[in-house]
């Protein structure tokens, strides 16, 4: 059995704790005799004291082989990858989705050709609770954050003139995912494509859903159901395709700190392991295809420490507490975003630059594929203008800044080994927490997640309100100079010509064929069997969402959380 190695031996820690204690005794008091430090502690966003220097002390007992080891091996701490970006840069995959379906066909073309490697879907608030353009609920929502999406019709032109058995697709979907999933499976067979050669991620995570972005429809349990459906259905059929990104992004847009982002995304990602095992599916039959979503803060050490500790911590839990055997089973791939709620309405143009500090953190950090949002944002939906400058800040980091030369080039820095130990640690502390309250769902119920958001999100804003955090431009180098951008705006006609759309669908479509294969659809919900081929033969008829949801909340009803104050 081969033995990990300590980073350094007992009589140099010796001669360093003595240079140390010299240092501290003779430089740093001479200089704090001359000038004081800006702020008596400082702290990562997570609340963790950052010290003044770190030194091999700080990582003097660390295991290499068995903490951090060589990218490619357990524990994955450096990298999933044995060359990582020396092979393969990570996919370019910007989200765009507005208006109508032509509309955004228009715009994925545009990133397509400006580089773009991978495509990714917004949806309109109405598609993400399942409502059709035409409802109550719908109106004056109809393509404004996304593309609106009522039936195959409209996925059908969405992906017109774009090949999917050549291009992967991320949709962010989750509420109705195993719906629209199932009309890029037909929109993708209709072009000619077979499953088994499609590529691509649903989001599909509910259970953040109930903590964070709030489109949920059904109670917890028939949505975990939901979710192993399509986890069982994409390990059958679709053995290229992500069925889940288990996200911690919106977990910490909602103002979750970094080290609750990790621990409740790792904690929902457990939780979906355990579901599909109950169901009978072995772990290294679906665990190589789960994938992870994480967002990417301005604390640049924190969210790269942050990256390593994910890696980690997964690899160990799918090793030790599920005993998975294949080395993809204990990957933990995962998609960065930038931070939305970091970028400023005040001087626009300043959130090129947080953009591309959270970018190179996140490449640092090893990420699989990536994400820059546009300097418009806190704003409006992006201009392509903005949409072209957000995808160039990736490529400027790929092929100009040399970080994608070696792999890890953080790692064995004294700072970040301890910070991932340190994020890690808090992570564990959440885990049992979770555990003592009766696991995610659980907590869900009794409104754990949720507070611990807000209260983490109510500090944060509190600092900034104080002056103890500085948000360039906000309340720190203020000007009245008004930065006027480009602002994208939907146009009004939008709704009335989604609704038409819709109109002509039902018209033209068989509504005999589309009856039964509804009332297929709930009988097999009542039963509790996969609800996959289902929602397929209902879709390749031509229902709608809407229609599909309604009859889904006739069998499983509707959730409505409990408010915490």
């Amino acid at each position: 059995m081969c033995r990990g190695i300590n980073l350094f031996n007992s009589k140099k820690i010796d001669e360093m704790k003595k240079s140390i204690d010299k240092w501290e005794k003779t430089t740093l008091e001479e200089s704090l005799k001359l000038k004081s430090e800006r702020k008596k502690e400082f702290f990562t966003s997570s609340n963790i004291v950052v010290k003044r220097v770190y030194t091999p002390l700080d990582i003097a007992n660390k295991d290499y082989l068995k903490e951090i080891g060589l990218p490619g091996e357990y524990p994955f701490t450096r990298g999933i990858h044995a060359t990582m970006y020396r092979a393969r840069i990570w996919t370019m995959r910007q989200f765009a989705g507005f208006g109508t379906a032509e509309q955004t066909n228009k715009r994925f073309k545009y990133l397509l050709q400006h580089g773009e490697t991978g495509l990714s879907v917004a949806f309109d608030f109405p598609t993400l609770c399942g409502y059709d353009s035409d409802d109550l609920m719908s109106k004056g929502e109809v393509g404004a954050c996304g593309v609106a999406v009522d039936t195959l019709k409209d996925m059908e032109i969405l992906f017109e003139g774009i090949p999917l058995n050549k291009v992967t697709t991320s949709m962010t979907i989750n509420g109705p995912a195993a719906t629209i999933w199932s009309m890029y499976i037909v929109t993708a067979e209709k072009q000619g494509a077979k499953k088994e050669e499609l590529g691509g991620t649903i989001q599909n995570d509910i259970l953040k859903e109930y903590m964070a972005q709030k489109s949920f429809i059904f109670p917890p349990e028939p949505s975990l159901k939901l979710v192993v459906d399509t986890i069982e259905y994409a390990s059958k059929y679709l053995p290229k395709w992500n069925p889940i990104s288990i996200s911690g992004y919106h977990i910490r847009e909602a103002g979750a700190n970094a080290v609750q982002e990790l621990a409740f995304t790792l904690a929902d990602g457990l939780t979906y392991v355990e579901a599909t095992l109950e169901r009978g599916l072995k772990v290294d039959d679906f665990a190589p295809r789960l994938s992870f979503f994480f967002a990417c803060h301005n604390n640049f050490f924190e969210e790269i420490a942050k990256f390593r500790a994910a890696r980690r911590i997964w690899a160990r839990e799918m090793k030790e507490r599920f005993q998975a055997k294949k080395k993809r089973s204990l990957w933990l791939r995962f998609h960065t975003q930038t931070s939305g709620c970091t970028l400023t309405a005040q001087q626009p143009y300043n959130n090129i630059v947080r953009v591309a500090i959270q970018a190179l953190a996140a490449v640092l950090g090893g990420t699989q594929s990536l994400h820059t949002n546009s300097m418009d944002e806190a704003l409006s939906l992006p201009t392509e203008f903005a949409v072209r400058i957000a995808l160039r800040t990736q490529q400027i980091i790929a092929h100009e800044s040399g970080v994608t030369d070696t792999i890890d080039p953080l790692g064995g820095s004294y700072y970040v080994e301890w910070l991932t130990d340190k994020m890690e640690e808090e992570c564990y502390k959440y885990f049992d927490k979770i555990d003592k309250l009766g696991g995610v769902v659980e907590g869900i119920k009794r409104g754990f997640f949720q507070k611990e958001i807000a209260n983490s999100a109510h500090k944060y804003q509190e600092g900034i309100d104080k002056g103890e955090i500085i948000v360039v431009g906000v309340n720190g180098y203020a000007t009245e100079e008004l930065m006027p951008v480009p602002i994208f705006r939907i146009e009004p006609e939008v709704e009335k010509k989604q609704i038409e759309r819709l109109k002509r669908v039902k018209m033209e479509r068989n509504s005999k064929k589309v009856e039964e294969a509804i009332d297929q659809l709930k009988k097999a919900a009542e039963k509790e069997e996969n609800l996959m081929p289902y929602i397929i033969n209902a879709v390749k008829e031509y229902a709608t969402l809407g229609e599909i949801t309604k009859a889904l909340k006739e069998i499983y009803g509707e959730y409505h959380e409990l408010l915490i104050y």
